[in-house]
């Protein structure tokens, strides 16, 4: 269980993490990009409204709306440097590839201008400038280059800008982040791994805690449970038996046998229960268990199936998978409809990598909600399984967490489900 413990938590945090680094990762790069693309289109707009080119530059980026007073007097000119200028130094003309398509009214292509690249030739650009009208965009990418269209008196106007670079910049600069990212992810994750025992320290300590107390607890309360028998049997013997002893009896054998259910579900429960693995024939070993329940079947007016493939064989301990069949066995018999039928079943599962065992009883009515609750300490759910005239059904509530541990404790899993008016009990045996 501990070990179980630890790797969800692990799981969880890693799981966690991942979801963290994805956001920043992805945010970054996507900012990245949006910036970069949005240079580009500042560039863009700046050749576009220039007829083609780029204007000279000005570092101040001022207007003057009047004539410019020289006297002492005169207030300093104001900047109304627009944002969309922004990245526009006195290198970007020079640094920047473009070329240009003009078109007519019409939508024909009239000029082009490539003076400004040397990738791309005149026709090259008579071919971009038509694959842009065809599809009808006013931005995009096409190839290498994104483009832009404006309109100008004459027509349209479209400028292609080479972008092979900002391309180069952007996925390395994925490419590392991605790496830093992966780097801190592993090293984080070593960490998780190193600390979690730690984190899960107290936790450890309650649940070793419980068992030592389960097991004390369980060997203290033999020697009084001793006493209180033997003393009800003097009584009996010196007087006749009466309703009061009789009583008295009863839950002493209900008592040992709640003690000797806690006692097996702690120790199947520890880190590693002394289990014999080895080879047996499952096929005898689940048939042998779950004939004697026939009989108990039939005086409570139920029918009981067995339905076993033969020759299966199981590398596990024999002991607990006996114990396990007459458990679900025990619980079928017990839970099942009046006049109902129970059914237990061996198979190979379907992907052949599995022993399924199945045991099914009728169940007009069964529990409500979360049915993994089935398999909590002490949780009983008569109120919606016993039907039967006010029929008192027995037992402690813990038979399927042994049922469980025992499941769990050779690597397998097991799972309950209400179909049909059946509920059914599969243990996945690997």
């Amino acid at each position: 269980m501990i070990k179980r413990l630890q790797r969800k938590f692990v799981v969880i945090a890693a799981v966690c993490l991942l979801i963290v680094e994805f956001a920043i990762i992805g945010g970054i790069n996507g900012v990245n990009i949006y910036q970069t693309n949005k240079n580009a289109d500042n560039l863009l707009n700046i050749i576009i409204e220039n007829d083609g080119r780029f204007p000279e530059f000005d570092p101040m980026g001022m207007k003057h709306d009047k004539p410019q007073d020289n006297s002492d007097n005169a207030s300093p000119p104001e900047s109304k440097k627009p944002d969309k200028h922004r990245g526009f130094n006195e290198e970007t003309k020079y640094q920047t590839r473009y070329f240009v398509v003009y078109t007519d009214s019409n939508g024909e292509i009239t000029k082009v201008d490539t003076g400004h690249v040397a990738a791309v030739s005149s026709s090259q650009a008579i071919e971009y400038g038509k694959s842009v009208l065809d599809s009808g965009k006013t931005s995009g990418t096409s190839g290498n280059y994104r483009y832009k269209t404006g309109d100008t008196d004459k027509g349209k106007i479209i400028v292609f800008m080479d972008c092979r670079s900002d391309s180069a910049t952007k996925n390395r600069f994925l490419l590392v982040s991605c790496a830093i990212g992966a780097a801190g992810y592993i090293l984080v994750c070593l960490l998780i791994i190193i600390f979690s025992k730690r984190a899960i320290r107290p936790v450890v300590e309650s649940s070793e805690k419980q068992k030592q107390f389960i097991t004390d607890a369980g060997h203290e309360i033999k020697t009084p449970l001793a006493i209180i028998s033997a003393n009800t049997e003097v009584l009996e013997m010196v007087s006749e038996p009466n309703q009061w002893t009789v009583s008295i009896k009863n839950q002493i054998t209900r008592l040992n046998g709640l003690l000797k259910e806690l006692l097996s579900l702690a120790k199947m429960e520890e880190e590693k229960p002394a289990l014999t693995m080895a080879d047996f024939n499952i096929s005898d070993a689940v048939y042998d268990a779950a004939s004697p329940f026939t009989t108990l079947a039939e005086t409570k007016g139920k029918k009981l199936t067995i339905d076993v493939t033969n020759g299966l064989t199981y590398h596990g301990d024999e002991g607990a998978i006996r114990q396990l069949v007459s458990i679900l066995t025990e619980n079928a018999v017990k839970y099942a409809d009046e006049g109902g039928e129970i059914i237990v079943k061996l198979f190979i599962s379907h992907n052949g990598k599995e022993t399924d065992l199945e045991v099914s009883n009728t169940c007009k009515e069964p529990p409500q909600g979360d049915l993994t609750k089935l398999f909590d300490r002490f949780y009983r759910d008569d109120s919606s399984r016993s039907r039967s005239k006010g029929e008192k059904k027995g037992g402690y509530g813990i038979g399927l967490s042994i049922a469980q541990a025992i499941v769990r404790s050779h690597k397998s899993k097991i799972s309950c489900k209400a179909e049909n008016g059946m509920m059914i009990f599969t243990a996945q045996l690997k």
